[in-house]
């Protein structure tokens, strides 16, 4: 009785403390471990995927906002040489079918003449 120990009257014995663990078939827990990589490694792929699509997606952007910016700034260095661009002059007449962007003329020529007449220069 050295190495048990009296406890409310009853005798403990040293070792690991809290719940044994359950007889579970090697094979089996195996088997679940697999399967639960099998299924990390499918979320894994799919987060990379979603990722480099939105990615891809930013990149566009970003290259289509160059785009337009380059454009505004010939046609701001045309202004400077006191020349008007052909696209300006169609937004001033509110022509938008010379526009060469379809999709961001009609954006342009709203906000521009927005800018315009509150500048009173038209």
């Amino acid at each position: 009785m050295d190495d048990n120990k009296m406890v409310a009257g009853k005798v403990k014995k040293p070792g690991k403390r809290g719940r044994k663990p359950a007889k579970i078939d090697l094979k089996a827990k195996l088997e679940r471990s697999r399967q639960s990589a099998r299924e990390c490694r499918a979320r894994k792929k799919l987060r990379y995927q979603y990722l480099e699509e939105l990615v891809s997606s930013k990149e566009r952007a970003i290259c289509a906002l160059r785009e337009e910016l380059e454009m505004y700034k010939q046609w701001c260095s045309a202004m400077d040489q006191g020349k008007i661009p052909s696209e300006i002059k169609a937004l001033l007449t509110g022509d938008d079918q010379k526009m060469p962007q379809g999709g961001s003329s009609t954006k342009m020529s709203k906000n521009s003449k927005n800018s315009i007449s509150s500048n009173g220069q038209g």
